[in-house]
């Protein structure tokens, strides 16, 4: 028995060992073989998973618990593949092949998968990301029935701010209680290099325009490049001090489609605070961290905050509190995870919504210690960062 692809069972016909080499030496037992379960990552085969049978471990707990005790009441929803921006350290410049649009999940099938997360499975925040989810129709009816949902649940969005100003005020009034906006660079060049697209005044329009919606704190993510905009940290807080918004540097991760990233050219949790320092008086953030990603500091006494979400250099895992579901109706247990759940054919199946809740619970017990970033085998997730949802 092996087991592939998650599921313990028989290897399959076309899988036999003489067809694989690594196979070869899990059964032969060579000193220099796999003598450990082999994945279909490792074969470079898709990792998909499939209802199994509920681990008698897992604990009869109606939550999303994993098997290190970590609750997952964060639920972060991919709306969409698509975006109008083409970040050069997220994707081509012609852009991906996006998702067949019957591939996706319509927006009854996701409100019934949100419904399921908070009725019956103690989720208490949703975050909309895509892609870019302002690019999904319907959003404002979305997050108005998903804010009428008994708990109601916090709800916010990541957006690249494209398109914002205009829809702010609707956004907050279906429901929306805080975003993120994506912005590397107050440079206009810089911006259209970075984004291929000259949207600047787009996106900070875009920011304005939320803080008057009331969706505060409006936090800006922030990827500092090495060699391109690095030099702006202290620029970036000056201007979020400003304007009232909430400064997030964020370590870039290796979640490009290209599959290009190189640790050497992050741009460190370490250097970016020894920059800030050099210009603000920061002071440890005396609320206590929780689930949150990001370390945060108090500028100069107050009240403007600035944070660091240092994923790479300082890893959160064991606090983490998050469930991923992309446009596509597939559980993601982690960001970095390179299995996936299906409850998009459940849904389609003709599946219980407690069938789905059982299976959504298997998969969150399966989740790994840590995303291993660190790990010599280490593999990037096939999804780039577009795919999964931020």
């Amino acid at each position: 028995m092996i087991r592939f692809c998650g599921v313990r069972g028989p290897l399959p016909t076309h899988l036999r060992r003489h067809e694989f080499p690594l196979l070869r030496g899990l059964f032969s037992g060579r000193p220099d073989g796999y003598s450990r379960v082999v994945t279909a990552t490792e074969l470079g085969l898709p990792a998909l998973r499939t209802a199994t049978t509920r681990d008698p471990a897992r604990p009869a707990d109606a939550r999303l618990i994993d098997g290190f005790g970590r609750v997952a009441t964060d639920l972060r929803i991919s709306l969409t593949d698509r975006c109008n921006l083409r970040c050069h350290y997220c994707m081509p410049a012609e852009g991906l092949d996006w998702m067949p649009r019957e591939e996706q999940l319509t927006d009854e099938e996701l409100l019934r998968l949100i419904t399921i997360a908070v009725r019956d499975l103690g989720v208490e925040e949703l975050r909309f990301t895509g892609g870019e989810p302002l690019l999904r129709k319907g959003l404002e009816e979305l997050v108005a029935a998903s804010a009428a949902l008994r708990p109601r649940p916090d709800i916010s969005l990541t957006t690249n701010g494209v398109g914002l100003a205009r829809r702010a005020e609707a956004l907050a009034a279906a429901g929306v209680n805080r975003l993120n906006v994506s912005l590397d660079t107050l440079r206009p060049d810089r911006f259209a290099s970075i984004t291929r697209r000259d949207r600047f005044d787009d996106v900070v329009a875009g920011m304005r325009a939320a803080r008057d919606a009331g969706l505060s704190p409006v936090k800006i993510n922030t990827v500092l490049l090495r060699g391109m905009n690095d030099d702006e940290a202290v620029d970036l807080l000056r201007f979020a001090v400003a304007e009232g918004f909430e400064l997030r540097f964020i370590e870039q991760m290796p979640l490009d489609a290209q599959h290009g990233w190189e640790r050497s050219e992050m741009v460190t949790a370490g250097e970016i605070m020894q920059a800030l320092s050099a210009e603000f008086t920061l002071t440890p953030d005396p609320a206590h961290r929780g689930a949150a990603p990001a370390e945060r500091w108090v500028v100069d006494g107050g009240p403007m905050m600035v944070g660091i979400i240092a994923s790479v250099t300082r890893p959160f895992c064991g606090a983490c509190d998050r469930t991923r579901l992309t446009s596509d109706g597939q559980i993601r247990t982690c960001l970095f995870a390179r299995t996936e759940t299906d409850l998009r054919a459940m849904v389609r199946g003709g599946s219980s919504d407690a069938e789905i809740a059982d299976v959504w619970r298997d998969a969150m017990w399966g989740k790994l210690a840590g995303h291993g970033i660190d790990d010599p085998g280490f593999l990037q997730p096939d999804r780039p960062m577009s795919a999964i949802g931020g």
